[in-house]
């Protein structure tokens, strides 16, 4: 029996119950400093002087590192910035390999909350202390931190693999004057920012000319990488580490400034430095989703028929870098329409440079698109789910190819039962429950299935054991696990008998942990270089005149627990431990090189899903309490039961959060977030959260990958912030077309 598809429980569980896990801030290291970051206090400008007199004579501080004093980093070609976007010219003679990296290399201040200083002393404590005893002058600028002044200069995004800033077809125009019906509606979604449980940390530790790195991150490649060329030195010198992350979400998923900074800080110190965001400076520096503007424009038949479809987007960037929230990506692929148009514009602001969090461009843009087609539902007098069925792409109307796999049919028939759609009566605020009103809404979810190349290493050891590596890691979802049953099924070994190793660049180089890729992309990697192990083992024994399987083809011979079976004479056996005594008694392993090839030139590949809410709203204080959700999702093969679910049911957490209380609070006089905290930046907590009703339709796809997984990390908050508003709209008969949904607006 396989054990790909059981939910197993997580392999690292114990380890993360009894504190084992060892965190990147929680590694230890013989005489270890502490760093602390210090953070502007203006949006633009310059820094006009920095006195640490103060702080240096604090008792033991052993450095304040400034832009007056920081080593002096590589300049590498193309690091010049882009015409446009250059604020004040910086000092030449510094420059950050990566222009969205603040690395003291000039005085010039792009956002508030930038990096100006870091100082290093014994303890974090000392450290924090004289961080606050550092006077530092600034010389301010006129800083952009009007959205809407913004928006009269826009710009349109540099071009992203299948992310055009503009796209078409057919004519809308034309087919907009056609349309029975019209709907022409904008939505707004706010900064919010990343919370994770662990906060970004780096422990940086020059031996010579080699830097080792413990940091939290989705991609330990990517700093090794960024931070070698950083210091003009080769990638092999850098050894980046990362067993554990206690949460990342995407904003781990770029190198932020300090963790250069930390290197930095280690190689003017002499000794190992270890620095940790504070929870208030997780917002700036570290990156955030972006404000978003979406103008939609739906034209259809009195059947429903989409005649035409216009979604055009603007969203907040930053002077440093641009960052694109690609919202209208689910608007071009999800229904069928001849004619459609969208484009995608950016804002610049001084703010710090926004990035990729949870399901970036699909969150968002499905909360504008959800919504605006349940207006157009009512607008109809047409139930929200007869709607998009009656607008169902059988492809990809925008690639014009057939779709890998498609469950949306059966998941809006399945949750759509088990909610109990069919006995909700359409008129607003016409369900009630005693004197509180009670809304019901749906919408779809929809994430591109990704994957990028990973190589893998599997051995086996003397003791039957197996040890499977790849440089890939575990954000909390499961990637221990998952890969250690992927690789179990291949080998024909018992899941207790894996052991899987990642993140370490020393391991065989995976992608990073985003975008919903890592099984479909580090998984093919696994199960290819386990079934070479195995192949090998067979080969060994298939030679070997002491073997009772001397002789026979290697289709013939199956592998399970730990040995090798003739499939037509079970007798005919042999355990794996033994093939390796006699071959010297040395580990055995193989390696695989696993990649896309060109099946998504053929077909689109995505997750589709559909979500149903329930809502119950105080109609005089406008309290909105979320008792029941439903969603079902067809998202390939599943891995493991239990980890799937998990994900599934944290998304549509998060998407809770993003429809009614997530929003980073700016005072946009300075550019500085006035809730950088947990106590005032809301997010749900258990008390929240009513009962979660998950279904994953079964579905096998094989065409994204050999496993047929597509991933689930994302899915899961696609469409959820638009059935809360679709259900507050039915519940109230008011639509709230800007997030978060919050009883003020409930109320007006």
């Amino acid at each position: 029996m396989s054990v790909v598809g059981q939910g197993i429980d997580r392999v690292d569980g114990r380890l993360k119950v009894t504190g084992a896990a060892t965190y990147s801030a929680e590694h230890k290291l013989p005489q270890l400093a502490h760093a602390v970051m210090v953070q502007s206090t203006i949006a633009k400008g310059r820094i006009a002087s920095i006195d640490s007199t103060a702080a240096k004579g604090m008792p033991g501080v052993i450095a304040v590192m400034t832009h007056q004093n920081a080593p002096c980093l590589a300049l590498p070609q193309g690091s010049e910035k882009k015409e446009g976007k250059e604020q004040s010219k910086p000092d030449q003679k510094k420059q950050p390999p990566n222009p969205k990296l603040s690395l003291l290399q000039d005085d010039v201040v792009w956002y508030n909350a930038q990096p100006v200083a870091v100082v290093i002393a014994d303890t974090f404590e000392h450290a924090r202390d004289a961080a606050r005893r550092l006077q530092v002058r600034y010389t301010a600028e006129r800083a952009q931190l009007d959205f809407a002044q913004a928006k009269k200069k826009l710009r349109r995004p540099e071009p992203q693999p299948e992310r055009p800033s503009d796209t078409g077809r057919g004519n809308v125009a034309r087919s907009m004057e056609r349309a029975a019906q019209r709907l022409d509606v904008t939505y707004t979604t706010p900064m919010e920012n990343h919370n994770p449980i662990e906060p970004h940390a780096t422990i940086a530790h020059w031996n010579g000319s080699s830097l080792v790195m413990y940091d939290s991150t989705q991609n330990v490649s990517g700093v090794q990488r960024t931070v070698a060329s950083s210091f003009g030195i080769a990638p092999e010198q850098v050894r980046v580490i990362c067993p554990f992350v206690g949460g990342g979400f995407g904003c781990k998923g770029s190198v932020w400034s300090h963790v250069v900074l930390a290197a930095m800080a280690a190689k003017m110190a002499g000794r190992p430095v270890k620095l940790v965001l504070e929870r208030t400076q997780m917002y700036g520096p570290v990156g955030a989703r972006p404000l978003t503007e979406q103008h939609l424009v739906l034209g259809a038949s009195t059947a429903g028929k989409l005649a035409a479809v216009r979604h055009d987007t603007i969203s907040s960037t930053a002077f440093l870098d641009d960052f694109t929230e690609p919202c209208t990506a689910a608007t071009r692929m999800l229904y069928a329409s001849d004619s459609l148009q969208t484009s995608q514009r950016l804002a610049t602001l001084n703010v710090g440079i926004p990035t990729y969090m949870r399901a970036p461009g699909e969150s968002s843009g499905s909360f504008a698109l959800e919504s605006a087609m349940d207006e157009l539902a009512y607008r109809l007098n047409m139930d929200p789910v007869q709607l998009r069925l009656a607008n169902y792409a059988e492809k990809d109307p925008e690639k014009d190819v057939p779709w890998s796999s498609k469950s949306l049919r059966e998941c809006y028939r399945v949750a759509g039962e088990r909610f109990g759609w069919d006995k909700r009566n359409p008129q607003p605020r016409s369900m009630k429950n005693g004197r509180t009103l009670v809304g019901w809404g749906m919408a779809t979810a929809t994430y591109p299935a990704n994957r990028q190349k990973a190589k893998a290493t599997a051995i086996l050891l003397p003791d039957g054991t197996a040890v499977v590596r790849s440089g890939s890691h575990d954000l909390g979802t499961g990637t221990y696990t998952v890969m250690s049953q992927i690789a179990a099924d291949a080998l024909g070994l018992p899941v207790s008998k894996v052991r899987f190793q990642l993140g370490d660049t020393m391991l065989p180089e995976a992608p990073v942990s985003g975008g919903s890729q890592t099984v479909a992309s580090v998984g093919p990697a696994v199960h290819q270089a386990a079934r070479a192990l195995r192949d090998k083992l067979m080969e060994l024994a298939i030679a070997d005149t002491a073997s009772p399987l001397h002789g026979m083809a290697a289709g013939d011979i199956d592998a399970a627990d730990g040995w090798l079976v003739a499939r037509a004479a079970p007798g005919r056996r042999e355990q794996m431990t033994a093939i390796v005594a006699r071959a010297g008694g040395e580990p055995v392993s193989a390696d695989a090189n696993a990649a896309p090839g060109e099946e998504k030139k053929r077909y689109a590949m995505h997750a589709f899903g559909a979500v149903f809410v329930e809502v119950h709203i105080d109609p005089d204080v406008g309290t909105i309490r979320v008792p029941r959700i439903v969603g079902a999702y067809g998202v390939g093969r599943v891995m493991n039961r239990k980890t799937t679910h998990s994900q599934l049911m944290g998304g549509i957490v998060w998407g809770m959060g993003m429809g009614l209380m997530e929003k980073t609070e700016m005072d946009w006089r300075f550019g500085r977030a006035v809730n950088a905290n947990l106590a005032d930046y809301h997010v749900p907590v258990n008390a929240d959260i009513g009962a979660i009703d998950i279904v994953i339709v079964d579905e096998e796809d094989k065409q994204i990958n050999e496993l047929g997984a597509k991933g689930v990390g994302e899915i899961g908050i696609t469409g959820v912030a638009a059935a809360i508003a679709n259900a507050v709209y039915h519940a109230t008969g008011k639509r709230i077309r800007d997030l978060p949904i919050t009883p003020d607006k409930v109320m007006v």
